[in-house]
């Protein structure tokens, strides 16, 4: 797991037993034959995420027919609040192109290991919590197996030239 991959990133584990938001079970290679982006985050997000996603569809939109080679996964880190319902709602209306995914405390902690995502929760002090979590979008191969991750911190020209290079390979 601490092996640097070819692209200088290290190695990432790529695994993920969820639960997607129709309620299906859902692994790494539930999307074989297609490059697959996973975005960690959760519904709750007022900031990181929505722009994160909304990059993302700006860069699927702009690439056209090429982006049906294409699933994003919104994969949450708060299980007690994001269900398929939540998940599926969040997305459908805003996010179409993603499908969310879920699954139990320990699924999803396996996913974030796996994936080496921090995400951890924090009481806000009124009831309520935050979870100040990893925006990177990690990308697996149409084998299912891990290539590269993209800091939040990429611009749309740059994810567009990246993505369009690999769908165009």
């Amino acid at each position: 797991m601490s092996a640097i991959g070819s692209t200088g990133v290290p190695s990432i584990d790529a695994t993920l037993s969820l639960i997607d938001d129709e309620g299906r079970m859902v692994d790494e290679m539930s999307f074989r034959g297609k490059y697959t982006l996973i975005f960690f985050g959760l519904t709750h997000c007022r900031i990181v995420c929505p722009r994160a996603l909304g990059k993302l569809t700006r860069v699927l939109d702009r690439l056209g027919p090429l982006a049906s080679n294409v699933q994003p996964l919104y994969s949450t880190v708060d299980p007690e609040r994001d269900t398929p319902d939540v998940l599926r709602a969040f997305l459908r209306e805003q996010y179409p192109r993603f499908i969310g995914v879920t699954g139990s405390r320990e699924q999803i902690d396996n996913a974030k290991r796996a994936f080496r995502v921090f995400a951890q929760r924090r009481d806000d002090g009124a009831g309520a919590y935050v979870i100040p979590h990893t925006a990177i979008t990690d990308v697996l191969d149409p084998a299912g197996r891990f290539i590269d991750h993209w800091p939040d911190s990429l611009d749309e020209d740059t994810l567009v030239m990246r993505l369009g290079t690999l769908l165009n390979g």
